[in-house]
């Protein structure tokens, strides 16, 4: 299999879960600060331009960060990171749902029409004038969670799960970048940093990771 890759959390979301299943995969870096991802070839092979994109082993091609650690978890040994029972899949994927509902996408759009728009104002419609409201409604999502992440470790309770590894993924990226996960949300802080302190967060990192980028 392999990763056609480049800077931003998306692809260190897959990166990082991956890592965490023990799973090498071979990279195929895409320059996306030079739009390369919004032109042909790649353009055949994911037609939404966006990063990442697994390549599979008969020459398929997966988007979308959850469909493509679904698809890693599937394919590998050892405990699933989404679940071994209808219970469990069900848990860890609506945690998912609603940390991107609430928290991830209204955070991202918040820097895309903000601090990324010089990137970004040319590969989709941007509403600068939202990029405030958006950053607030994120902030809220994180206030909720809070609340809700009381006596848990992660957000499944004692299981990581692909919901950890998605959140946090955007959430480091976007404490530098404009919207850090402030000191008095005490549980989501405890669980940023138990989630920080795991080897494949480290690992994950991609060599140019400061620059600005996200899916565009």
């Amino acid at each position: 299999m392999k990763l056609h890759n480049s800077l931003g959390p998306n692809p260190r979301i897959v990166r990082m879960f991956a890592i965490e299943k023990g799973i090498e995969l071979d990279k195929v870096e895409v320059d996306l600060m030079s739009a390369e991802n919004r032109q042909a070839p790649f353009l055949e092979k994911n037609p939404s331009g966006q990063l990442p994109a697994l390549e599979t082993d008969d020459g398929a091609f997966v988007s979308e960060v959850t469909a493509i650690c679904e698809y890693l978890d599937e394919k590998s040994s050892g405990p699933s990171l989404v679940g071994s029972t209808p219970e469990e899949r069900a848990e860890a994927r609506m945690w998912t749902r609603k940390v991107d509902l609430n928290i991830c996408e209204p955070m991202a759009n918040g820097f895309r029409f903000a601090e990324g728009l010089e990137l970004f104002k040319d590969r989709l419609i941007c509403i600068p004038q939202a990029a405030d409201d958006l950053k607030a409604t994120a902030q809220s999502g994180l206030d909720k969670l809070d609340g809700w992440m009381a006596g848990r470790t992660f957000l499944c309770g004692d299981r990581m799960t692909m919901a950890d590894v998605f959140l946090f993924g955007m959430l480091d990226f976007f404490a530098s970048a404009g919207q850090p996960v402030r000191p008095e949300l005490k549980n989501v802080s405890a669980w940023f940093a138990h989630m920080a302190d795991r080897p494949s967060a480290e690992a994950s990192l991609h060599e140019v990771a400061a620059a600005v980028g996200m899916r565009g």
